[in-house]
Formats: structure tokens, sequence, C-alpha cells
């Protein structure tokens, strides 16, 4: 892959997941931010070697039994729309603005051969989804580049279903981090991932240019 589309599928993922990272913010005030010191996100990261038996096993004992039959499956082409739906439906009862996911933008972020959706389904009721990537050198950063539940499950410890999914897939794959990062006034998203076990390691910062796909 060249990083002119390493760049593109960046800029594609965190356009999409920009807007509904920001809480009681309108996009006027969205785009002031860019412009002017630009989107603060915090970068936060789980060794592979932290997630030990015990561990998920820990992480478990913390999800709720509500969910706990809940199936992972790895979505297909087919599965594309859905995904756009559980998108737009997770955020839809936020008081948080968000951009709505086009079924085009997201095929081509899926065409990327490191990229990776995964699907949760509860009682046979698709809930929940994560899109995974790749980054580093030898691709040993496994990315977890957005993930959401829609409102019917969420509080019930699907996303974290999702979270355990997430770094299975990793594992069996041998990254040796994974990483994600949050902006950085969404507490919520930042108290989830802490959850996980995550630990910050750093800040970017993000301008306009980092969000133009043209």
């Amino acid at each position: 892959m060249s990083n002119s589309n390493d760049s593109f599928k960046k800029k594609a993922v965190r356009s999409l997941f920009l807007s509904f990272n920001k809480e009681e913010k309108t996009k006027d005030d969205i785009d002031d931010e860019i412009l002017t010191s630009g989107m603060k996100y915090i970068q936060m990261r789980l060794p592979v070697e932290k997630i030990t038996s015990e561990f998920e096993a820990e992480i478990s004992r913390n999800i709720e039994h509500g969910v706990i039959k809940a199936k992972i499956r790895e979505a297909s082409s087919k599965d594309l729309e859905i995904v756009v739906i559980l998108y737009n439906r997770s955020w839809m009862t936020s008081c948080t603005p968000y951009t709505p996911i086009t079924l085009e933008t997201l095929k081509k972020i899926a065409n990327y051969q490191e990229t990776v959706i995964l699907i949760a389904s509860v009682y046979g009721t698709d809930g929940g989804f994560a899109i995974l990537d790749l980054e580093g050198p030898k691709k040993e950063y496994g990315i977890i580049a957005g993930l959401g539940v829609i409102p019917r499950f969420q509080r019930k410890g699907l996303g974290k279903i999702l979270g355990m999914a997430t770094w299975n897939h990793f594992k069996k794959i041998g990254v040796k981090e994974l990483r994600c990062e949050v902006y950085h006034e969404n507490k919520a998203s930042y108290n989830f991932i802490s959850s996980l076990g995550f630990e910050e390691f750093g800040v970017k910062v993000y301008r306009s240019e980092d969000f133009n796909l043209e």
C-alpha cells in the first residue's frame, strides 16, 4: 500500500468518526476549533502482553449478563449497509453531533487489505460494530479506528464484548500493541477505553488538512 493510499484511509476514517467524538458542539464550533487551535486527540495503547487470561477474566466479570451471548462476525461486502445503519443508530440518540456514513465512503475504507470490520449480534440482532486497522513499519500496531453500539444495547456490556473480540483478532495476527485515539473532551469514550486497560502515551493535534479528502 502506498503512502498516499494510507493517508487517504486515515483521513477517511478520521472524518467519519470526527463529529461524534465531540460533546455538545455545533458544526460551526468544530470547524472553528479545527481552523484555530486544531483538534486534540489523546493517544492510547494496550500492549498485547498485558492481555492475559486473568485480565480477560476480569473484563468478563464486568460485563452485564444481558449480552453475554453476543456473537461476533467479520463483516463481508454484503454487510456494509448494515454497518452504515449501525453507525447512524449508534449516535442518533446522543446529544453529540455526528456525520452520517455514506455507503460509498465505507466501501472505500473496507477495500483496504488491512481493514477489518466486526459486527456484534445479540440474540440475532446486530447491535454494534468495530472498525480495525493495522499501522507501523511492520504492521505491528492494531488500531481500533471506531467502535459503536446502538442505543438498545448501550451500557449493557456490548462495547466490552467488542473490545475483547478486537484484541482476540489482533492477537491472532501477531500485533504487539493495540492503539486508539479519543478526542480530549470526550470523557465518556475516554473512561470506556480506560476500562479496557488502555493507557495514555501521547497527544496529537489535527488540522484541517488532516480531515480533507480532496
